[in-house]
């Protein structure tokens, strides 16, 4: 693990530890990365709850309750299914934050649309009163595959971060 992912995985555990936030993740284009980045961590079972790697189409639907139809109208990369993953995760487990992240990652899959780099995250925080706030974020990365995941991972420590910080 590079030590900025390292270093922002710790403030993240930290931050959740003192909040009593359990977070879970839902991945498509990342294939596990972020929950590999929290259980390489020690004493992680105290704030991770658990990770959705949901690759194909089928087990977005089967695993996290996608809508056939936002797949179709939207296709796999788009912030409507990220919002949709998002909400899926937080719905089959017993976290209170979760993150959603689906993409592109390259090196073939784009188009003129969704180019190879485009990532969509979701992002969604149980409220004391059970309500929740969901939001999505549509980002570009330039590089290759592995390079794009590690954007993504970073990006997602860091708004993580922000957003715990700020509630």
């Amino acid at each position: 693990m590079n030590q900025d992912v390292y270093q922002l995985t710790r403030i993240l555990a930290s931050l959740l530890m003192q909040k009593s936030i359990r977070i879970c993740t839902a991945e498509s284009c990342t294939g596990g990365l972020i929950a590999k980045t929290f259980t390489d961590l020690a004493g992680s079972s105290e704030w991770f709850d658990r990770g959705f790697v949901t690759y194909s189409n089928q087990s977005k639907i089967d695993m996290l309750g996608i809508q056939s139809s936002t797949l179709n109208k939207f296709g796999a990369v788009s912030e409507d299914i990220a919002r949709e993953m998002v909400a899926g995760a937080l719905k089959f487990s017993e976290a209170q934050l979760a993150v959603s992240v689906t993409g592109i990652a390259g090196p073939g899959g784009g188009s003129d649309d969704k180019p190879v780099g485009t990532v969509c995250f979701g992002f969604a925080l149980k409220g004391k009163t059970a309500s929740e706030k969901i939001w999505t974020e549509k980002k570009w990365f330039n590089g290759e595959r592995e390079q794009v995941r590690e954007a993504s991972l970073l990006f997602v420590l860091n708004r993580l971060n922000e957003v715990i910080i700020s509630n």
